[in-house]
């Protein structure tokens, strides 16, 4: 429950430091794609349906899949900045604060991502809120491993406590999360 009061308000502090920058994406997106937000049903706590918000990083009308299996070409300019600099999550505190998700938690994956599902259900992730960063994203470990996701995962939630989650979000906004993306040059 404390953990949910501190997501909250992080993320309407993050909200409301960030508006000016997040506008500022809004239009640099528009320019750049025509469409800057990108929304995909992600699977949620008790693996139900939510839609994950994003600024769009890839053209309109590409094909929805995990990040590992997106074709680097299908990102424009502008995403390759905001993949970069992780300004591309900025939107999901709104999903943070709705109560969609953590800031820490597993990162939310689609629902055809079959084999990640049954291991992170077996493993009980389900059970919390999914989150914008996380041990796997600390540690480069992406959806292309998902027994390995899912042990990461499920090693993360059986040690997390306010050290940790706050030891999470540091490392991510200095560097450190580099799991779930497309490789860049």
């Amino acid at each position: 429950m404390m953990l949910r009061i501190i997501d909250m308000v992080l993320a309407a502090v993050g909200l409301l430091v960030t508006l000016p920058l997040l506008l500022v994406l809004l239009v640099v997106g528009a320019i750049d794609t025509g469409s800057p937000l990108f929304m995909q049903i992600r699977v949620g706590r008790y693996q139900r349906g939510f839609t994950l918000i994003k600024f769009r990083t890839m053209k309109v009308d590409t094909q929805s899949v995990a990040s590992h299996l997106a074709n680097l070409a299908d990102v424009t300019p502008v995403g390759v900045f905001l993949r970069r600099t992780k300004l591309d999550e900025l939107p999901q505190l709104w999903n943070v604060l709705k109560g969609d998700m953590s800031l820490v938690g597993p990162r939310p994956c689609l629902f055809n991502q079959t084999e990640l599902i049954k291991e992170r259900a077996v493993r009980g992730v389900f059970e919390v809120r999914p989150g914008i960063t996380g041990l796997a994203q600390t540690q480069g470990i992406d959806m292309s491993t998902p027994i390995r996701l899912a042990e990461t995962d499920a090693r993360m939630l059986e040690t997390l406590n306010l050290k940790s989650y706050f030891k999470y979000i540091s490392q991510t906004l200095t560097g450190s999360g580099r799991g779930d993306r497309i490789r860049i040059k």
